[in-house]
């Protein structure tokens, strides 16, 4: 398969004060503005280091939060939906 057309998989996520970090399985890295994830933006650290990754790494999901992030939507550009209401 040509890796061009590969789903982006999460490996590990992490944060610093102002961006969520993804690495992803063919080892890029990509930093996300909180500001584009509110819950994630007002969240304790505590808060953002329990999550999931699920999908097979598609997916980035903090159950307490009720938030779910798209892997590929982050590659594609694609920022949170409440992000373009605040």
């Amino acid at each position: 398969m040509n890796a061009s057309r590969e789903v982006p998989r999460a490996r590990r996520i992490w944060f610093d004060d102002e961006n969520l970090w993804v690495e992803l399985m063919d080892s890029r890295q990509l930093g996300v503005p909180l500001t584009y994830f509110p819950k994630l933006l007002k969240a304790s650290l505590e808060q953002r280091t329990c999550y999931e990754i699920s999908g097979g790494g598609t997916g980035l999901h903090w159950d307490a939060l009720d938030e779910d992030i798209s892997v590929p939507g982050l590659l594609a550009g694609v920022a949170h939906q409440a992000a373009a209401a605040t």
